[in-house]
C-alpha cells in the first residue's frame, strides 16, 4: 500500500477518544497512516497534544490557540521544551458565528504570528468567512509555510492563498460539499477527525484511517491514480512540518 499522512486530527481528544485512542490509531497504523500530526486548540490542549505524540515514534503535535478561544486566552507562548511540536495552529480567524469579538481574534492571531516568525515553525490556519481581515494580517508577517486547514471558501480566496505559496488541506468535507481545488502539489490530506467525516462514513466520529477515503475520493477527482495521490500529498506534508 502507499504511503499516507493524516495531517490534521485530533487525536488526543479526551472526550472522543478517551479510552479508544490507541485502537484508533493502531486502524490508522493498518490503514498505511505512516504519521499523524494531532492539533492543539489552546495550551492546555496542546500540552495533552504533546504528550500524546511523545508517547508515539509516529506522533507529531502542534501548539496553537482557536480563534474561539479570543477573549479568552489572549496571549501565546511556545513551551521551552518544543519536542515533537512541528508548527503553530491551529490559529486564525472565524467570523461564522457573529463579530463581536473580530479586534481580540485579530490581536491574538498577529501575536502568534510573531511568534511563529521568531520560532521560524510553519502554522496551521483555521480561517472561516474572514479572509477579508485575515490576507492584511499575515501579509505583514514573514511565516516559514502554512496550511490553510479544510478550506471551504470560493475560488478567489484559494488562488490567494496559492499565491502566498500556502499549501491547502483537504478532508472528508470535500467528499460531500462542491469546493474549489487546489493544485495536487499544494494539497495536505487531513481528517479533522472526530469531525468531518468523508463519505461513505457520514454519521459515524472520524478517524485517522479514513484518510484513505479522503484519498480515494482525490485520486478520482484528479483523474491520478492512488499512489500518486499518496507520494504526492506525503511528499507535501514532509515538506511543509520537517517530519
Amino acid at each position: 500500500m502507499s504511503r499516507l499522512i493524516d495531517s490534521h486530527c485530533h487525536l488526543h481528544d479526551l472526550e472522543y477518544y478517551e479510552g479508544e485512542k490507541e485502537a484508533v490509531l493502531q486502524r490508522a497504523v493498518d490503514a498505511d497512516i505512516q504519521k499523524v500530526i494531532t492539533i492543539g486548540t489552546d495550551p492546555d490542549d496542546s500540552l495533552v497534544a504533546q504528550k500524546f505524540a511523545l508517547e508515539h515514534e509516529n506522533v507529531f503535535s502542534t501548539w496553537g490557540v482557536h480563534p474561539e478561544y479570543a477573549g479568552k486566552i489572549n496571549d501565546f507562548k511556545l513551551p521551552k521544551d518544543r519536542d515533537k511540536i512541528v508548527a503553530i495552529g491551529e490559529v486564525g480567524l472565524d467570523y461564522h458565528y457573529g463579530d463581536e469579538n473580530r479586534q481580540e481574534q485579530i490581536a491574538l492571531l498577529e501575536k502568534i504570528l510573531q511568534e511563529a516568525q521568531d520560532g521560524s515553525l510553519p502554522v496551521v490556519f483555521h480561517v472561516r468567512d474572514a479572509f477579508s481581515d485575515f490576507w492584511p494580517i499575515v501579509d505583514s508577517f514573514k511565516l516559514s509555510g502554512a496550511v490553510v486547514h479544510s478550506f471551504s471558501d470560493n475560488q478567489e480566496n484559494l488562488e490567494e492563498s496559492l499565491k502566498r505559496d500556502f499549501y491547502i488541506g483537504v478532508n472528508g468535507l470535500a467528499t460531500f460539499a462542491k469546493l474549489p481545488m487546489a493544485p495536487i502539489e499544494k494539497i495536505l490530506l487531513e481528517t479533522d477527525a472526530p469531525f468531518l467525516t468523508p463519505v461513505p462514513f457520514r454519521g459515524k466520529i472520524n478517524e485517522p484511517s479514513y484518510v484513505r477515503f479522503v484519498a480515494e475520493w482525490l485520486a478520482k477527482e484528479k483523474s491520478l491514480s492512488f499512489a500518486e495521490v499518496a507520494n504526492i500529498t506525503t511528499r507535501n506534508t514532509e515538506t511543509l512540518f520537517q517530519i
